[in-house]
């Protein structure tokens, strides 16, 4: 049997307390009292209730202010309110919607009523958080389905990666792949405009469009472009794709990095050097043709490559809101991780630009490769 839903009475008159606590009682509810507005919201913290009756008419922090307080207070913001109050103009009533109030019933009031309109506004809220519960469930399964599309270093051992991604929603719009092309693996980091669940739905497209293009019959300028066409046909409204793309043959030891407007690759060496490379390239999906300018470059043993979207460095600690800063940070935390196995390394510059506790604005994928 579910638990009685508890209705939180909050009114400075003790005979008001009392008439609706023997209506809320009587009805099979469970009647919490306060007598003040204070007492309210501390009580409200200690333990939501699932609706609150609010006497607006109390000395010292009035009814209006209470339930502007609790609307500011994540953990009561989402509890419905029914103001009550001798007040029975439309200025008033109008004042208590626009501060996150549901319904309003006027004093004296008719016990039929009130109960009808608590029974109303409970079933409205259970069925809210159903709808609710629902969204996230299907969110999950999105976000399994897109896990499951990503390829792991042990799918792939020959491609010497380690990654760690973390969406910021229940699917991100943050998105990787790693591909075989020719005698080497290619490696692709994009981030889709936006943060709504349409983003985890052009990443699916993302990857499909990928195993297309990359392979031995186009290059990696090629392989982009292609993309660019098909993406530049089905997206709207603006939307586009940043990504940079890098392609690693081991044997000829040649590196060739492309970027669609997105961030640089950090390279760093055995030696205790780090460097961008500062390829250039127009966003994936705004412009029928694209323009890219690839870097190539030798690479050697031991060397690391790390891309990642701007999710890992956007969320600068004070003072550091500059997108360089926080590639500098990305440098000095991928030279402190040099000496760890690249697993650990990638672990390691992911806590250091993102420590504990505090939540990325946005999403965030961090791709090591070892040459």
């Amino acid at each position: 049997m579910p638990d009685a839903s508890r209705v939180l009475i909050v009114d400075d008159q003790e005979v008001n307390r009392a008439v609706l606590h023997a209506l809320v009682a009587g009805a099979g509810f469970t009647p919490v009292l306060a007598a003040s507005g204070e007492e309210a919201r501390r009580l409200a913290v200690l333990a939501p209730p699932d609706i609150i009756l609010l006497d607006i008419m109390m000395p010292g922090e009035s009814g209006f202010t209470t339930l502007e307080k609790l609307k500011a207070e994540e953990r009561t913001t989402d509890i419905p309110v029914i103001l009550l109050s001798a007040l029975d103009d439309t200025e008033t009533k109008l004042a208590g919607f626009e501060l996150g109030a549901v319904d309003y019933i006027a004093k004296p009031f008719e016990t039929l009523e009130v109960l009808a309109r608590l029974r109303t506004h409970l079933k409205l809220a259970e069925a809210y958080r159903s709808v609710i519960a629902a969204q996230a469930a299907r969110l999950a399964q999105v976000r399994s389905a897109q896990e499951a599309m990503l390829v792991r270093p042990e799918d792939l051992p020959g491609a010497g990666f380690a990654v760690y991604a973390r969406p910021v929603l229940e699917a991100g719009g943050d998105f990787y792949d790693v591909v075989v092309v020719g005698g080497g693996f290619g490696y692709f980091v994009a981030d889709v405009a936006g943060h709504d669940l349409s983003a985890s739905f052009v990443t699916s497209g993302l990857k499909m469009l990928l195993a297309q293009n990359a392979g031995p019959l186009h290059t990696p300028a090629e392989t982009l472009k292609n993309m660019n066409r098909v993406l530049n046909a089905v997206l709207t409204g603006g939307a586009f794709v940043s990504a940079t793309y890098a392609v690693l043959d081991r044997r000829a030891r040649r590196l060739e990095v492309l970027c669609a407007g997105h961030l640089p690759p950090l390279l760093v060496t055995p030696g205790g050097r780090a460097e961008l490379i500062q390829a250039r390239g127009d966003l994936l999906g705004a412009f029928p043709g694209m323009v890219l300018r690839p870097v190539v470059r030798a690479v050697s043993p031991g060397e690391r490559l790390f891309l990642c979207t701007d999710g890992l460095i956007e969320s600068p600690l004070p003072g550091e809101a500059s997108l360089s800063r926080g590639l500098g940070r990305l440098a000095e935390a991928a030279l402190a991780a040099a000496g760890l196995p690249l697993p650990e390394a990638v672990a390691a510059v992911a806590r250091a630009l993102l420590p504990e506790g505090r939540k990325p604005a946005d999403d965030v994928v961090l791709l090591g490769v070892e040459v």
